[in-house]
């Protein structure tokens, strides 16, 4: 711990705060996140601190800042079971959120007249439930969701007195004219036929839940497309409803305690504004920070290795994640760690490969070993009492921090138990909450809530439905965003327009095209072959598979990885099922 505190110090001194970056994770609990972020943020002086949200969550983060002004979800997990319409946006949630999906199939066992549309490039698991399945192009969301908004104005599906206290109405459904169903079909490659039912289902359930995940998120272009659904509903008044809402399904345990704790580069604790000086002075006033709160975000987890390549970074600190298996150019963030002066990783594992890179590893606990808090995507904080002694050496995060914070010479980290923590934490999200007014104030929620740390049953922030219209946030009224989608966005099929020369080709030539597969947005491959490879996620495996990996038994679904095509484009390709493939991919965007 010694050696930990002197050399970030001494890394300080030499080249400044930004020197210095933590990427953390959201499978730590809040109040690891909480001194992690209080640490680089308040005392070091840098917005050096980014988490592997970053690569999930982020869109919607910003989506919903620019409609609501906050980071929040207005609904619950009862609006799966009380909706009449299930709308899955890039989402798998028979395989990513099973027992979710599970409330819902129950509910529509219960009442057959309940209706689930799968949007999604590929045929998933989810599809099988699907009453529709729009297989649309990849990146063609903003499309579909633009000629749905012209198509609900159109139809006289606009909540006039609801829309009335939102900004932005008429900008963002004047960006949606062009986009009739004969446009949208084109962009997406869809069937009108298809458009047009789905448009009709939308129109004609009140109770309708809109429910997107990572294929949304993970996109160039993914805030748009959060903000692209997000107005739909805020044009009918289906926001905070029972039974109706935009609803982000959250790709880890604990995004969203991590968000609430401001552990995003360019986010601030206590849903406060990293961009407003006084919202900065405010966190440093109750931190107690002994130099004001820094304005600028520098590095992000995508701009991490760059900047140690460049020197910028001359420390990097990783946990409770593995960057070097799944950052983009993951290869070159190996190359940046391996020319990084230092590089710190907290770990439960004994064998991941970010371990390798590592100068000094700390043993951090498992969750089963850790006490604290985490908040689900229907913002219920949950109590998580540890199940099981730490192994070994091995501390929980908050308590490594804690360590080096005191090290370094910095003072308000004598922490001894994680409840002064989440205690510290609630009261800096009450801290002038009358002068900056936000619904996560959870001193108010826990003095209704009436019940100790250590035997707190779960809460949820904000009540079970946030009203988006009466609440007072960063601006007076939610906010339809105009978004204007590219025209030559649907261009590259999904599947490969098939020519009738390919089907006659020569095995020779169909060989020759197999050798030179590129997959990519504007690859061609000989005469018209256009592919583009998309990720989804594995069943029985979570992230890296560094624990995961080791249950035998769920490595039986998948044994090998895996390319699925098209039968059509395999057949063109001279690719047979079961063969080994070897790809080239030249991805200009995603």
């Amino acid at each position: 711990m010694d050696d930990v505190a002197s050399r970030l110090s001494d890394t300080i001194a030499k080249h400044g705060p930004e020197s210095v970056m933590f990427y953390v994770s959201s499978q730590l609990l809040t109040e690891d996140y909480y001194v992690a972020n209080k640490l680089m943020k308040g005392f070091i002086v840098s917005n050096n601190i980014d988490s592997n949200s970053r690569l999930c969550m982020s869109s919607a983060v910003a989506g919903h800042n620019r409609a609501f002004g906050a980071d929040l979800v207005p609904g619950n997990y009862t609006d799966f079971e009380a909706c009449d319409l299930l709308v899955l946006v890039g989402s798998n949630m028979a395989w990513c959120h099973p027992i979710l999906f599970g409330r819902f199939l129950q509910a529509k066992q219960d009442n057959p007249n309940k209706k689930l549309i799968v949007i999604d490039p590929r045929r998933t698991d989810s599809c099988e439930f699907a009453d529709l399945h729009l297989p649309i192009a990849p990146g063609t969301d903003t499309h579909l969701y633009n000629g749905l908004l012209k198509y609900l104005e159109e139809h006289g599906c606009t909540d006039a007195e609801y829309a009335s206290q939102c900004d932005g109405v008429e900008s963002a459904v004047t960006a949606a004219d062009s986009w009739d169903i004969e446009s949208v079909a084109k962009a997406t490659q869809l069937d009108a036929e298809k458009i047009e039912q789905f448009y009709q289902l939308v129109a004609a359930n009140d109770k309708t839940v809109t429910a997107f995940s990572m294929g949304v998120n993970q996109s160039s272009s993914g805030t748009d497309k959060v903000n692209a659904i997000i107005n739909s509903h805020l044009l009918t008044g289906r926001v905070g409803k029972k039974g109706a809402g935009p609803f982000s399904l959250t790709g880890q345990p604990n995004a969203m305690g991590g968000r609430e704790v401001g552990a995003l580069a360019n986010l601030l604790a206590g849903h406060l504004q990293l961009d407003i000086a006084e919202h900065r002075q405010s966190v440093g006033k109750f931190w107690q920070s002994p130099q004001p709160i820094a304005p600028k975000v520098v590095v992000k987890a995508c701009d991490v290795a760059d900047a140690i390549l460049d020197g910028k970074v001359k420390a990097i600190w990783i946990v409770a994640t593995n960057p070097v298996v799944s950052l983009p150019e993951a290869d070159k963030f190996r190359q940046a760690l391996a020319a990084c002066d230092l590089v710190i990783v907290s770990e439960c594992s004994k064998d991941s490969d970010t371990l390798r890179c590592a100068d000094i590893v700390l043993p951090a606990q498992s969750w089963s070993e850790k006490s604290g808090t985490v908040t689900n995507s229907e913002r219920r904080i949950s109590r998580q009492r540890s199940l099981v002694t730490g192994v070994g050496d091995s501390k929980p995060d908050w308590w490594i921090f804690s360590q080096v914070a005191k090290r370094m010479g910095f003072k308000g980290f004598d922490y001894i138990e994680p409840s002064e923590i989440f205690l510290e934490h609630a009261a800096l999200t009450s801290h002038e909450n009358s002068k900056y007014p936000r619904q996560l104030d959870l001193m108010a929620e826990l003095e209704k809530h009436n019940q100790p740390y250590d035997s707190m049953s779960p809460l949820q922030w904000g009540g079970q439905y946030i009203d988006v219209i009466a609440s007072d946030f960063q601006h007076a009224k939610p906010k339809l965003v105009a978004i204007t989608p590219p025209r030559q966005a649907g261009d590259v099929n999904r599947f490969s327009p098939i020519n009738d020369n390919n089907k006659t080709k020569s095995k020779a030539e169909k060989q020759t095209k197999q050798n030179n597969l590129g997959l990519g947005l504007t690859q061609n491959v000989d005469d018209g072959l256009k592919l583009r490879l998309i990720t989804g996620r594995l069943r029985d495996q979570w992230h890296t598979m560094t624990r995961t990996a080791l249950a035998p038994k769920l490595n039986q679904q998948q044994t090998v990885p895996t390319l699925t095509l098209h039968p059509q484009d395999a057949e063109a390709l001279g690719v047979n099922n079961n063969d080994f493939v070897s790809i080239k991919a030249d991805i200009l965007q995603v």
